[in-house]
């Protein structure tokens, strides 16, 4: 009875969310994007031994081009992440880490140290290399997200970056059915921060329960959605979607979303692809085999790390 029940109230769950995206936002002159398809990606560990859900990987590279990776962690037990992300080499790619709730200390061959808090990011470009440690701190709640995005080939040797995203610098959006939290990139007329190289969208969204959000995306740029709280309808087929999965979608020019009795939480992400070969070994992303082989002999000989060449 309990799963009769269930299956009828997401019927009328669809047909509600069909019928008000054919009346509300039907007259709009857009292509609203439908899910090509979803991902719930597996547990694995990494690092010193963090226990995490690697949700996307190698196998999504062509559907979230420029994105490379997403990891997901969220315990409410230590021994799950305290050994942390001991130092280890990057090359070829920016990391991205967004901490929804719990505190991290980073640390870099630059000479770069912080802690990031809950609600805050902090940006890495590896670029021609960099060494560096993530290392979580004991709280109540460690959850949060890692994200690696691609450099272009031209960008893949440039100089290693790094800056915090504090609470000051995420804008926050208040509207009437959502508040968005801009992580980066641009949000109607508002400006999250600026990127150094590739720049795509970040955003923290919250829908309260039965509320819906329709927002313009390029058709050139990927789109994908994760969701980290509650479940919602999609696309304009309204297809559902449950918490932690990713929704990858097809293309179009707008994006739209609808939250359920019990409203939804999710990080939609937005970029412009490279379309470039990959060669992925490990932390180090490059164009070939010869440039993964290279940068490979070189931690073994050390002289991965380069001099500053500005």
């Amino acid at each position: 009875m309990y799963i009769k029940n269930k299956l009828l109230n997401y019927i009328v769950q669809v047909l509600k969310f069909k019928n008000e995206l054919n009346t509300d936002i039907g007259v709009i002159d857009m292509t609203i994007r439908n899910i090509k398809k979803t991902v719930k990606g597996r547990q694995t560990y990494d690092g010193a031994g963090v226990k995490l859900i690697r949700v996307i990987g190698p196998e999504e590279i062509k559907d979230v081009d420029p994105f490379l990776m997403l990891d997901a962690f969220d315990s409410k037990h230590p021994e799950d992440y305290i050994k942390g992300f001991p130092m280890h080499p990057h090359r070829g790619i920016e990391t991205i880490t967004y901490l929804i709730e719990g505190e991290m200390v980073h640390r870099d061959s630059l000479g770069n140290e912080g802690t990031i808090h809950t609600g805050e990011s902090q940006w890495m470009t590896a670029g021609s290399g960099i060494l560096h440690e993530e290392m979580p701190i004991e709280s109540e709640h460690f959850f949060g997200l890692q994200i690696w995005l691609n450099l272009a080939q031209k960008d893949k040797m440039v100089n290693p970056e790094y800056f915090d995203i504090n609470h000051d610098m995420i804008k926050t959006v208040d509207e009437e059915n959502a508040t968005v939290r801009i992580i980066s990139g641009k949000y109607k007329n508002v400006n999250g921060v600026g990127t150094n190289h590739l720049q795509v969208n970040l955003f923290d969204i919250t829908l309260k329960p039965n509320k819906d959000i329709q927002i313009p995306i390029p058709n050139k740029q990927t789109l994908f959605i994760y969701i980290i709280e509650g479940e919602g309808y999609f696309g304009a087929k309204g297809n559902h979607v449950e918490n932690r999965t990713v929704a990858i979608f097809d293309e179009g020019d707008s994006f739209y979303g609808k939250s359920g009795d019990e409203g939804i939480r999710f990080i939609l992400f937005s970029g412009e692809p490279l379309n470039e070969p990959v060669a992925w070994g490990g932390p180090i992303v490059m164009n070939d085999e010869l440039e993964l082989e290279k940068a490979f002999n070189e931690l073994q000989n050390g002289t991965f790390i380069k001099e500053n060449h500005e």
